[in-house]
């Protein structure tokens, strides 16, 4: 039978003060943490010391340069970004200049007339997620929660009587599907 070396087992704290540093604030050990925005690093010594910083510096990144193109604010090329809240359109000379622009999308982000089902109060607006994904949901919130992930059309399910329905490509056609999850009825859509 071998023998295991325990002394392995404690060069982990070592290990990671060399890794992350110390804390600028009051010289301990600082360690990866988890919080709503994702992990960072905070000091060891929380709460009574309350430094912290990202994980990774830089939050962002670069995925296309768009040729030809020029910073309003210091002429330098204008880079379309990948970032927390998904994509969008900044300067490439960051961070000495912030300059940010909304990603225009080639189809135009249309609101939808559908009144909401769920509260009969607000009406259901497109929204975009932090991925760049699109979903609507009620303009009540955060009274009303009611959310779809597909364009919402204003025809009442044929089968549970839901008053809309919600636009799907299912098999290489267009359907109209009951957003009900006890139905889930499904048509062929009118065009």
């Amino acid at each position: 039978m071998s023998k295991i070396d325990h002394s392995l087992f404690n060069a982990d704290e070592h290990a990671l003060h060399h890794a992350y540093g110390e804390c600028p604030e009051c010289a301990a050990n600082l360690q990866i943490r988890s919080g709503r925005s994702g992990l960072f690093l905070g000091c060891s010594r929380y709460p009574d010391c309350h430094f912290s910083k990202p994980l990774h510096e830089q939050q962002h990144y670069q995925l296309k340069v768009i040729e030809g193109s020029a910073c309003p604010e210091c002429g330098s090329e204008l880079a379309v970004k990948k970032g927390r809240y998904g994509l969008f359109i900044g300067c490439t000379h960051f961070p000495e200049c912030h300059h940010i622009e909304k990603l225009d999308d080639s189809e135009p982000q249309e609101d939808s007339p559908v009144d909401c089902p769920s509260c009969a109060k607000g009406k259901l607006h497109q929204k975009t997620n932090r991925y760049g994904k699109h979903f609507y949901a009620c303009d009540q919130y955060p009274e009303c929660r009611y959310i779809l992930n597909h364009s919402p059309v204003e025809r009442a399910c044929p089968e549970c009587g839901w008053p809309i329905m919600v636009e799907r490509q299912l098999n290489g056609e267009q359907v109209w599907q009951c957003p009900q999850k006890q139905c889930q009825a499904k048509v062929i859509a009118d065009g």
